[in-house]
């Protein structure tokens, strides 16, 4: 089984995705470590990424998971047409949604210091997203462990 973290920048994919993969323990896949040297440029220079930008990337990682048996990726697959491309021909998946307020999420975005992603594109990534319409529902205002044992007895139901 794949299992996608998702969620706009900042959301935790990264800080819940890895401890889910450890309690799995299946492999932990970061969508960003696989961006190309050009969509890092845009990004770092506060330049959103349009739809040609992520095709490579969305399809590279594609080809990762259809290899994989077990693994969370965090991904920020924020709309329908990124988690179908990125899940196609993934025959068993589940798609894990991290939500949360706008404010709550600015906030810790401000507080950290990410590689390429500032604080001025996260506007544009909530402006982007699209709820997915089947998704284990996580409420980021809660800490890791919650989140993480919610993920678990979601995936145990299912």
């Amino acid at each position: 089984m794949i299992v996608l973290v998702m969620g706009v920048s900042g959301s935790g994919k990264n800080a819940i995705g890895e401890p889910l993969a450890a309690r799995l323990g299946w492999k932990f896949i970061d969508g960003d470590d696989y961006h190309p040297p050009e969509n890092v440029k845009k990004m770092a220079a506060g330049i959103a990424l349009q739809d040609e930008d992520r095709w490579p990337w969305l399809d590279r990682l594609n080809a990762m998971l259809r290899r994989e048996k077990q693994a969370v990726l965090a991904c920020s697959a924020l709309k329908e047409a990124y988690r179908r491309r990125l899940l196609a021909g993934v025959e068993e998946h589940a798609i894990v949604h991290l939500r949360g307020s706008f404010d709550l999420i600015r906030r810790r975005v401000e507080a950290r210091r990410h590689r390429y992603m500032p604080a001025s594109l996260l506007q544009s990534q909530f402006d982007t997203l699209e709820p997915p319409r089947e998704a284990i529902e996580v409420d980021v205002a809660r800490d890791v462990d919650t989140s993480v044992e919610t993920i678990l007895k979601a995936l145990s139901r299912s």
